[in-house]
């Protein structure tokens, strides 16, 4: 089961007490106040890690609780500090007020830290309240609680390239065939019910190509239809997208049509979408039916005047996925070097 929202109540550790003692020695008759002040409770810290994708770890939390600091002792002694509560989570990860549904941290990059609950402060023993006036002061005071929030955690992927497509139309092949990534592929529609990434390796010292395939969209997935919602925002963050059609018309379909319904979808879901650098790649290009369409295609493309560049492939065979790659690079190369181009 792949896992991308969860709720969960936050708590840092309650700062220790402090306490109440006096100096007990030998020939010191009067040892006067020696209470020691209390620890700091920990803090619960959410870090960014590149080696996690999903939010499966946290299927069954639902209460997350820093430890709390050590009363003081005697002889002035400190109590000892709670331990910080390091929980990580993937890139991409929003982490958002759960009444409200504020946006309150976004993680971006590897090891990016933020402090969600703040550990509550030691209390102060009664050494801390001698005076030239009370040399004996009887009092010391608890240690302070720690933070709390309800939290909520949403993923949004941060892929370089998303690939989008009605259910069997190749993505989780394609995908295998040009990343190293080990996914289930098969002949029949929704064999991919969670996000797959796959990562494509450039040229020494260059930064690769991070590919997000989602599960099939479905006509109405923009009213959660199918799977819906549940997958759509993990597209929102790259840099250029790739819709996928079976060219060989399976079930009697009009590519062309679902070309359009998948464009249709996604300016309903976010009008931004359609904004991103986009390329159309033609599937099962093996296919006698393929062949037949992919004239009455291309035509239809010029008419509804959409100008992403297309590629004719076969994904099983690779035929045509060179020519893919390379464009991808070429593309990602120029949106990096200049994030405001239109590539």
């Amino acid at each position: 089961m792949f896992t991308d929202k969860i709720s969960i109540q936050v708590t840092a550790g309650n700062g220790g007490h402090g306490i109440v003692s006096w100096r007990r020695e030998k020939y010191v008759p009067k040892g006067g106040p020696a209470g020691g002040n209390g620890g700091r409770g920990g803090d619960v810290i959410f870090v960014a890690n590149e080696n996690i994708f999903d939010l499966d770890a946290f299927r069954h939390i639902r209460i997350i609780k820093a430890q709390n600091g050590q009363s003081g002792g005697s002889q002035r002694k400190r109590g000892a500090n709670g331990e910080d509560l390091i929980i990580k989570v993937p890139l991409g990860t929003l982490l958002k007020d759960k009444a409200t549904g504020e946006v309150l941290f976004d993680f971006t990059y590897h090891e990016q830290k933020q402090i969600v609950c703040k550990g509550g402060f030691g209390g102060r023993g009664n050494a801390c309240f001698a005076t030239p006036t009370n040399r004996a002061p009887n009092k010391a005071t608890n240690g302070r609680p720690g933070t709390e929030a309800l939290i909520e955690l949403e993923l949004k992927m941060i892929a370089d390239v998303g690939l989008v497509g009605f259910p069997n139309a190749g993505k989780s092949t394609l995908l295998t065939q040009v990343t190293t990534a080990k996914i289930k592929t098969a002949s029949y529609p929704f064999t991919t019910l969670r996000p797959n990434l796959g990562y494509i390796k450039t040229y020494p010292h260059e930064r690769g190509i991070l590919l997000a395939d989602i599960p099939g969209i479905i006509k109405g997935a923009s009213d959660n239809k199918g799977l819906g919602l549940e997958f759509l925002r993990h597209i929102q963050r790259t840099q250029l997208l790739v819709f996928m059609v079976d060219l060989s018309a399976i079930d009697d379909r009009d590519p062309f049509q679902d070309l359009l319904t998948l464009r249709d979808e996604l300016n309903k879901y976010d009008k931004s979408l359609l904004e991103k650098p986009s390329i159309v790649i033609l599937n099962k290009l093996d296919t006698d039916e393929a062949q037949e369409n992919k004239v009455g295609f291309h035509k239809q493309l010029k008419e509804h005047n959409i100008t992403a560049p297309n590629f004719e492939i076969c994904a099983i065979t690779k035929e045509g996925l060179p020519e893919v790659v390379a464009h991808l690079k070429q593309s990602l190369q120029i949106a990096r070097l200049h994030p405001e181009t239109t590539v």
